[in-house]
């Protein structure tokens, strides 16, 4: 179970990840998470960075999926905004939805990351299925209030800081 918990890779944010060591690693597809991950918590607006970021993981040739614990209505906007399959109330770290993108982007699980701010939901969600995981610091501190009680939790099993 421990070992469920540890991501593949850390970088404290999205701009930092190395896509050239995933792509020689044979990542062919990216899920990635929302809240926290590539919009601050109960924001709307995404930033033209993270629009460019996404633009250039599309140039480099990977698929992309958002899959989040939001309600419908929010990620279908950011799904709208981004022009990306995505699947809401995922109720993550159950497989269903990481199932439905994985189907989405018709890849083998060695083939897709993870990327999220959360241990107990992105990474052990994704280290469940066999995909890479990538753990990144929050956008943002402000969170809903369970989350900042899991994150209280997640200093048990892992620290962050500098990449590693």
């Amino acid at each position: 179970m421990i070992n469920k918990l540890k991501p593949d890779q850390y970088y404290q944010d999205v701009f930092l990840i190395d896509f050239d060591l995933l792509k020689k690693q044979g990542i062919k597809g990216v899920i990635c998470d929302i809240d926290n991950t590539i919009v601050p918590w109960s924001e709307e607006e995404i930033l033209q960075e993270i629009i460019d970021w996404f633009s250039e993981i599309k140039d480099r040739g990977f698929q992309i999926c958002l899959v989040s614990n939001g309600t419908a209505k929010r990620v279908n906007y950011f799904s709208e905004k981004l022009d990306l399959p995505a699947f809401g109330q995922a109720v993550k770290p159950a497989g269903k939805a990481f199932r439905k993108a994985q189907t989405v982007m018709a890849l083998n699980s060695s083939e897709i990351v993870v990327i999220g701010d959360q241990l107990f939901t992105d990474v052990f969600g994704g280290n469940r299925m066999g995909f890479v995981t990538i753990l990144v610091d929050p956008m943002n501190s402000r969170e809903f209030f369970t989350t900042r009680i899991m994150r209280l939790l997640e200093r048990m099993f892992f620290k962050r800081g500098e990449e590693k």
